[in-house]
């Protein structure tokens, strides 16, 4: 959902000194983050279209992304390549779907407007019970006072 973190697991339990990995995000596989241990790379990159500004935390340990406060935009296909310094190369795809918050009914105007109403129409209320407790009241005083006189 919109404004939630999406964490993307690397899988690597602990980053070794020649190990690679880097992520890449949409159809045009665009480099979004990399580390590379050797040559002392550890970096979140801005793509073109500046979604991802400030957006993008990498774990020092495992090499894996989140994607904070997300929005409708960072939903697509994501992809991490991970070269150990083993020798082995994996690749992981993460499909992310990203759902846009509705309001239940309205924009903030509206639903301060119908919040005010609201609390009038308690308001309203309360003033009529009360007077009409006070006019019960009053009317068995009179009936009362009645009684006496006669």
């Amino acid at each position: 959902m919109e404004g939630d973190s999406v964490p993307l697991e690397s899988g690597v339990t602990q980053i070794q000194k020649n190990d690679l990995i880097r992520w890449w995000f949409g159809p045009l596989k665009t480099r979004i983050a990399e580390i590379d241990k050797a040559a002392g790379i550890f970096s979140t990159y801005v793509v073109p279209d500046g979604r991802f500004r400030g957006r993008l935390q990498l774990d020092n340990q495992t090499g894996s992304l989140t994607i904070m406060n997300t929005s409708t935009t960072d939903s697509g296909e994501y992809n991490v390549t991970i070269s150990r310094s083993t020798g082995g190369i994996t690749t992981i795809r993460f499909n992310v779907t990203v759902y846009e918050v509705h309001a239940p009914c309205c924009d903030s105007v509206e639903a301060v407007l119908r919040l005010v109403v609201t609390a009038l129409m308690g308001v309203a209320s309360l003033v009529a019970v009360v007077l009409l407790v006070n006019d019960v009241r009053a009317s068995r005083g009179k009936t009362e006072k009645t009684e006496e006189i006669s």
